[in-house]
């Protein structure tokens, strides 16, 4: 039974955490983007996002709120952004599930950033965003 269920395999879909300047140009500030690294056109993007892990100083659990954000449609060799995100909740894993259409297929992905890995030594140049970052 559950083999006969066809999963699709999503690739050149990424998540990524990027650090910018804000809007008045004033204070850096982190966003988290979906990539579309296709050629070709993605719809009806819906991204739930979440935190959860344990506080360092009393090692309580910790959980945030899920968010859901819907993207709409991010065409091949674009980004959209998903949310911002402070620098409190690095030392959380942050969880992004992605589900898309292409074509008439529903994909879905979970990407988990996990604690502590969003920091200036795991940034790279992000592909399409031309920007610093950690991408998964």
């Amino acid at each position: 039974m559950k083999k006969d269920i066809d999963i699709p395999k999503v690739e050149n879909i990424s998540v990524a955490v990027v650090k910018e300047l804000n809007d008045e140009k004033t204070e850096e500030v982190y966003n988290v983007y979906l990539i579309n690294q296709k050629k070709s056109l993605i719809k009806n993007a819906l991204v739930s996002s979440k935190g959860y892990g344990k506080n360092q100083t009393t090692g309580e659990k910790v959980k945030t709120s899920t968010l859901r954000h819907f993207i709409g449609d991010v065409e091949g060799g674009e980004y959209a952004k998903i949310e911002p995100i402070v620098e409190e909740l690095f030392g959380l894993n942050n969880e992004y599930w992605v589900s898309f259409f292409q074509g008439s297929q529903m994909f879905d992905k979970k990407f988990i950033f996990l604690a502590e890995t969003i920091c200036e030594e795991n940034m790279i140049n992000v592909p399409i965003i031309n920007k610093k970052g950690v991408v998964i």
